[in-house]
């Protein structure tokens, strides 16, 4: 079964990596490093909902999109105003982690301070238009999280149906 998840993982990955570097820059025109940063926080969605059930990988879905959100309106808030600055990346980071706290989330607070810490860091790098990185993070991680949980979907329903759930011989 190691195997199997591994490769399908694998597989997942480039999926997710070749929909945000190939269709987004046709539906968007992108920077070769907004693709390239897009294809990886694409994937990173994908690794991190991508579990042994799919119960799990629906919370770990929710958990994903819910840090992803908080960080979306905080970090747009921010940056459709304001450049970047270092002390506003550790004002946001701590935003994010006490606004999911304060709405009953407190295991979104790591998801929401990386997420956050990404965007900022990238709108460092591209000044001019650091109000879309928000945007652009928010649609890859939407791709990322619904190949992951559909890659654990079609690993735990149709590559190895019922073989373990119900029947504890494996057969």
């Amino acid at each position: 079964m190691a195997a199997l998840d591994s490769g399908l993982l694998s597989v997942a990955c480039l999926l997710a990596y070749w929909l945000v570097t190939t269709l987004l820059s046709r539906v968007y025109f992108l920077s070769k490093a907004d693709e390239s940063l897009g294809g990886l926080w694409a994937v990173i969605a994908t690794v991190f909902v991508f579990r042994d059930s799919y119960q799990r990988s629906v919370s770990a879905a929710v958990t994903r999109m819910s840090a992803t959100l908080v960080s979306f309106a905080l970090c747009l808030a921010y940056l459709a105003f304001l450049p970047f600055h270092a002390w506003a990346m550790a004002v946001l980071i701590g935003a994010s982690v006490l606004t999911v706290m304060l709405i009953g989330r407190p295991e979104d607070a790591i998801p929401a301070a990386i997420t956050t810490a990404v965007v900022m860091a990238v709108a460092a790098v591209t000044p001019q238009h650091a109000w879309e990185q928000p945007i652009l993070r928010l649609a890859d991680t939407f791709v990322g999280v619904a190949i992951g949980v559909a890659a654990a979907w079609v690993g735990l329903r149709v590559l190895r149906p019922q073989t373990q759930v119900g029947n504890p011989t494996g057969h």
